[in-house]
């Protein structure tokens, strides 16, 4: 298992490999897109095939309950997968886009961009996710590729946290600066995503981008998620640490050991 640092004043975030990550806050246990299936080939459809390379860091048995997940799509095996899809039925909240919790049903709800959603938390206050607008492509890209959400969690006595889900637009970055920034804590889907859709366009944000979406963000604190275990990868973690370090900004990024 990857876990980050946490010190006592940072909220709690550990890295399974791909886009799943465990975030505690509030007292309540999220986790992002579950995908734990064995490496191997899945069809994505439209003839493509994603290839997994390497396991997660962590087996669904691990992980003790969970509260919410917070699914950016559920059409894409590298966000939600056949083991993703069966943790989601004992998952009392799942919060996605308003397509996927059509198709999910279960406790799936579904936010569209800038809705926002009170829940409620142990210690008797609330905190409150905001699902935010991605793009997970060029502009245009959404009737191929699909719906993706975004989610900032906050609450008066915590530091914001947000996460991306598989985004490609700093313009959309800026939007949710401007309405919900800074934050402390910014989890981004990295990885420089790329296939043969869109002549090989971007469909997340490579590492310079993530670099200059924390610095957009005023983000303390970087968990970069989603840039490794997958073959359509092209920029991994060395990428990431020359774009931070380039950028001034190696202090705020934070990688779990591998």
């Amino acid at each position: 298992m990857s876990e980050t640092s946490t010190p006592s004043e940072q909220i709690p975030v550990s890295v399974y490999g791909g886009p799943t990550a465990l975030i505690e806050y509030g007292g309540l246990r999220f986790l992002t897109d579950p995908a734990f299936d064995e490496p191997g080939e899945y069809p994505r459809g439209n003839g493509y095939v994603l290839t997994k390379t390497a396991p997660a860091r962590v087996h669904p048995t691990e992980l003790g309950p969970l509260d919410v997940v917070l699914l950016s799509h559920d059409e894409h095996p590298d966000n939600l997968d056949h083991s993703g899809r069966a943790l989601l039925a004992d998952v009392p909240l799942v919060l996605t886009t308003r397509g996927g919790a059509h198709r999910l049903g279960g406790t799936a709800r579904g936010l569209a961009p800038w809705e926002a959603i009170d829940l409620p938390r142990p210690d008797g206050g609330t905190l409150t996710v905001t699902a935010t607008p991605a793009q997970h492509g060029p502009d245009g890209c959404e009737p191929v590729i699909g719906e993706v959400v975004g989610f900032v969690l906050t609450a008066p006595d915590l530091p914001t946290v947000y996460v991306s889900g598989d985004n490609a637009s700093l313009a959309l970055v800026r939007q949710i600066a401007d309405r919900l920034g800074p934050v402390d804590t910014a989890v981004l889907f990295a990885g420089a995503a790329r296939t043969r859709l869109f002549d090989g366009a971007l469909l997340t944000l490579d590492s310079a981008q993530a670099a200059e979406a924390a610095a957009i963000l005023a983000a303390r604190r970087v968990v970069p998620v989603h840039f490794d275990s997958w073959g359509h990868f092209t920029e991994g973690r060395t990428h990431l640490v020359d774009a931070f370090t380039a950028a001034g900004l190696r202090d705020r990024l934070e990688l779990g050991s591998v």
